[in-house]
C-alpha cells in the first residue's frame, strides 16, 4: 500500500472527525460558520495540516485560527481518541482562500464580458424528404 494513499485516506478521515467535533463538542463561539475543506497528512505522518474557510468570509480569520490553535491540543487528543494510530499527527491550521480567490475571479470574468440581451432561438424544421 502505497504511503501517499494512506496519508490522504487519513486527511479524509481526520477532517470529517474534526467536522463532526465541531458540530458536536467544540462550544468556542468563535468557531461557529467554519468549514473544514482538506486535511493533507506530510509522508512522516507527523504533521497534518488543516485547512479551514469561515463562511462569512475572511474578515475573522485571524480569529477563528486563534480559536483553532488553543482548541488544538483539545481536538489532538479527541481525534487521538476516534482514530487509531501509534502517534498522532500534530495538527497545524491554515486558512483556505479558496472559495473567496473562486468567487473574485468569477467576478472579473463576469466583468469582462457584458451582459448583452439574449435572443430568443428557435429551433428550426427539419426539412422532410418526399419518398
Amino acid at each position: 500500500m502505497s504511503s501517499e494513499a494512506r496519508a490522504r485516506r487519513l486527511g479524509e478521515r481526520i477532517r470529517e472527525e474534526l467536522a463532526t467535533l465541531l458540530q458536536r463538542e467544540v462550544a468556542d463561539p468563535r468557531l461557529t460558520l467554519v468549514s473544514i475543506t482538506e486535511v493533507e497528512v506530510d509522508r512522516e505522518f507527523s504533521v497534518a495540516t488543516v485547512y479551514v474557510s469561515a463562511l462569512d468570509g475572511s474578515e475573522r480569520i485571524d480569529e477563528i485560527l486563534s480559536a483553532f490553535q488553543r482548541a488544538g491540543g483539545f481536538l489532538r487528543h479527541e481525534l487521538a481518541a476516534r482514530i487509531p494510530l501509534r502517534a498522532f499527527p500534530r495538527l497545524r491550521f491554515r486558512h483556505d482562500a479558496s472559495a473567496e480567490r473562486g468567487a473574485r475571479i468569477e467576478s472579473l470574468i463576469a466583468g469582462l464580458h457584458p451582459k448583452a440581451p439574449r435572443k430568443k432561438v428557435t429551433p428550426k424544421k427539419k426539412a422532410t424528404r418526399a419518398r
